[in-house]
C-alpha cells in the first residue's frame, strides 16, 4: 500500500512539472534503503520543502499550516514530551472538545499518530508543516521552562555552586548552552557570536554570511555562560586575560557537529565566537559547488595535471576549504597518495592523510611541507599560504613533479601574481610553476519557495550593458517563514578561473605591469567574478545587489 502512495508522490511531482523523469529514477535507483523518496529528492536539492508540501497537500487533502504566526497554545505542550515530539518531527496546535489538531511534517507516519492517540486519548487530526517550522517551534515552546526563566532573571549565584552547575545535565546553564548550539544549527548558521557588552550578553548568529542578533542575556549569566563553553572546549577556565583556542565534538539532533572555538579577551570581559562546521552537510561533490559549465571543465583540467601548483583565493569565509576538499575528493583514489597540511584540519576525509599544524612544537607550514616531501607524495594540499618560506616550499614542490593545491587571501586571480612576487617569491618561480589562480565569493542565493519573477531596474540594465549582457527578467524573494523573512536562503558561489598560458608566463618573467596580464586574460575568454555573478542573476540563482556586494563591477 504504502509503496503505491510513494510512487503516485513521485508521478504526481513529475505531473507537476517540478521534476524531471530522469531525476526521479535516479533518485529512486540511488537513495538510501528505508529512505523516504521525499527526504530524498530534497537532499538532491530537486525539490524546495514548500513545493513538496503543496504537492502532499494536494495528494493527500490535509491542510498545510505556516507556524511562523500560528497562535499555539503553550498549555498543550504537557501533552506530548518533548522527545516524542522532536523524533516523530510533529506540534500540537489545538485541541477542540475530543479532537487534537497536530502539525506533523510527514502526515503519512500512521505508527506516530497511533501511538499519539493511545497516550493523549484524543482524535489526532493532522496538518503538514515543514520541518524547519516544527523544529523552531518546539524549541521556542518547550524550552522555555521555569526554571530557565527564573534562572535568566535570578541574581548571580556563588562561584561554589556555579561549578557545580556547569557540568550536571539538567542544569540551566548547560540547557541554555545546548539550546543556542541547536538554534545556530537549525538556522543553518555558520559562526555563533558570543558579544560581551556594558549592560548584556549579545548572541548573534551568521546565518549566508550576514550576522543577526538572535537573543541578549543578562549581564550577570555571562561569567557562567563563558566557563560553560570553556569547559565543553577543554580550555582553561581560570585564564581570562590572553586569547584562547578550542573544539568542542557534539551530536545535535542525531547529527555530528563540530566547532571550532576561539575567545578574545574585551573590555566587557571574553568574546567568544564558534565557528560551526557541520560534518553531515559537508559538500564535496565537484558538480555541485556552482561552477559555470566553462570554468568547471577548466578547474577539472587544472587539477587533474600531473604537476603544478593550484591556488583557491578570497577573503575569510568565501568557501575556499569546501572548493579545495571538493577537489581533493575528487583527485582521492587508492593510486595516489594525497598528504594536506592544514591549520587546524576542518573535515576529515577518508583514505588521505592530514596533518595538522602545531608552531609551539616547531611544526609550521614551511617544515611539516619539507617532511612531506620525503613521504613519496603525488598531491600535497597547502591549507594556506602566509609567508614567504612557505610559498617557496610549495613552490619548489610543485616543480619536482607534485601537484600542489592551497589557498592565498587576494582579491581576485590577477593580483596573487603581484601579491606572490610582493612576498618575495622570485618571478621566474611564480611563472614556471603556477598552473591557475580560482578565485571565488559566496553570494545568497534567491530563496526558492517565495522566489518572484520582476522587472529589472534602469541601473541594473546599465550594469549588465556595460559587461556586454542584455537582462529581461530578474528573481527576487519576497520573504518567507522559510527564509526569515529575508528573502535568501542558502549560498551559491562565484567564480573567476585564470589559466596560465604561455605567453601571461613571458609578461610575469619580464616584470611587465599587471595591466598586461589582464589584457592576455580577456584574449582567453576568461570570465571574470562580476560576469560569472551577472550570468547567475540572469539564471534567477542571486540579485544584482549580491553581486555588486561582493565584486567590483570594472
Amino acid at each position: 500500500m504504502k509503496k503505491q502512495e510513494r510512487k503516485r508522490l513521485g508521478d504526481l511531482l513529475v505531473e507537476a512539472g517540478i521534476i524531471t523523469k530522469e531525476q526521479l529514477e535516479e533518485t529512486l535507483k540511488e537513495k538510501a534503503p528505508g529512505q523516504k523518496l521525499g527526504d530524498a529528492l530534497l537532499q538532491r536539492g530537486y525539490i524546495t520543502e514548500q513545493q513538496l508540501i503543496e504537492v502532499l497537500e494536494f495528494q493527500l487533502g490535509i491542510p498545510h499550516v505556516s507556524l511562523y504566526r500560528y497562535p499555539i497554545d503553550p498549555k498543550l505542550m504537557s501533552l506530548v514530551p518533548k522527545e516524542f515530539a522532536k523524533r516523530n518531527m510533529l506540534i500540537p496546535l489545538k485541541k477542540e472538545g475530543d479532537r487534537l489538531l497536530v502539525a506533523m511534517a510527514d502526515p503519512m507516519d500512521f505508527f506516530a499518530i497511533d501511538d499519539l492517540r493511545l497516550s493523549t486519548g484524543f482524535h489526532i487530526e493532522t496538518a503538514i508543516a515543514s520541518k524547519d517550522d516544527i523544529l523552531r517551534a518546539i524549541n521556542k515552546y518547550y524550552d522555555v521552562d521555569d526554571s530557565m526563566e527564573e534562572f535568566l532573571s535570578a541574581a548571580p549565584t556563588p562561584e561554589t555552586v556555579e561549578q557545580e552547575r556547569l557540568v550536571e545535565d539538567d542544569s540551566p546553564i548547560v540547557r541554555l548552552v545546548n539550546q543556542i548550539l541547536q538554534m545556530a544549527v537549525e538556522q543553518r548558521a555558520s559562526d555563533i557570536h558570543i558579544d560581551p557588552q556594558e549592560t548584556k550578553v549579545v548572541i548573534r548568529y551568521r546565518v549566508d554570511g550576514l550576522l543577526r542578533t538572535e537573543r541578549a542575556l543578562p549581564k550577570h549569566m555571562q561569567g557562567m555562560l563563558t566557563a560553560r563553553i570553556k569547559i565543553l572546549a577543554n580550555m582553561d577556565i581560570t585564564e581570562h586575560r590572553v586569547p584562547q583556542d578550542g573544539r568542542i565534538k557534539m551530536n545535535i539532533d542525531f547529527h555530528p557537529i563540530d566547532l571550532r572555538v576561539s575567545t578574545i579577551p574585551t573590555i566587557y570581559g571574553e568574546k567568544i565566537v564558534m565557528r560551526v562546521l557541520d560534518l553531515g552537510t559537508a559538500l564535496n561533490d565537484i558538480n555541485k559547488l556552482g561552477f559555470n559549465k566553462i570554468n568547471l571543465q577548466r578547474f577539472i583540467q587544472l587539477i587533474e595535471q600531473p604537476t603544478g601548483i593550484v591556488l583557491i583565493t578570497g577573503p575569510t569565509g568565501s568557501g575556499k576549504s569546501s572548493t579545495l576538499y571538493a577537489a581533493l575528493n575528487r583527485l582521492n583514489s587508492e593510486e595516489v597518495n594525497i598528504i594536506t597540511i592544514e591549520d587546524p584540519v576542518e573535515y576529515q576525509l577518508e583514505g588521505i592523510n592530514q596533518i595538522q599544524v602545531n608552531p609551539n612544537v616547531g611544526m609550521t607550514f614551511a617544515e611539516g611541507l619539507r617532511a612531506i616531501l620525503r613521504q613519496d607524495p603525488n598531491i600535497i594540499m597547502v591549507g594556506e599560504i602566509r609567508d614567504r618560506e612557505t610559498a617557496e616550499v610549495a613552490i619548489r614542490a610543485s616543480l619536482t613533479g607534485h601537484l600542489v593545491l592551497s589557498t592565498l587571501h587576494t582579491n581576485d586571480a590577477l593580483s596573487t601574481v603581484a601579491r606572490l612576487i610582493d612576498m618575495g617569491v622570485e618571478p621566474f618561480l611564480v611563472a614556471t610553476s603556477l598552473s591557475g589562480v580560482v578565485s571565488q565569493r559566496l553570494v545568497r542565493r534567491v530563496c526558492r519557495d517565495c522566489q518572484q519573477e520582476q522587472e529589472p531596474t534602469k541601473r541594473e540594465i546599465e550594469i549588465f550593458a556595460r559587461r556586454g549582457l542584455k537582462i529581461e527578467k530578474v528573481m527576487r524573494g519576497r520573504g518567507c517563514p522559510t527564509c526569515n523573512m529575508t528573502g535568501y536562503r542558502g549560498r551559491i558561489a562565484l567564480h573567476e578561473l585564470m589559466v596560465m598560458t604561455d605567453e601571461m608566463r613571458k609578461v610575469i618573467l619580464n616584470g611587465e605591469p599587471l595591466s598586461k596580464l589582464r589584457e592576455l586574460a580577456i584574449k582567453n575568454k576568461m570570465i571574470f567574478l562580476i560576469d560569472d555573478g551577472l550570468l547567475k542573476v540572469k539564471q534567477g540563482l542571486t540579485t544584482t545587489e549580491e553581486v555588486l556586494r561582493v565584486s567590483i563591477l570594472s
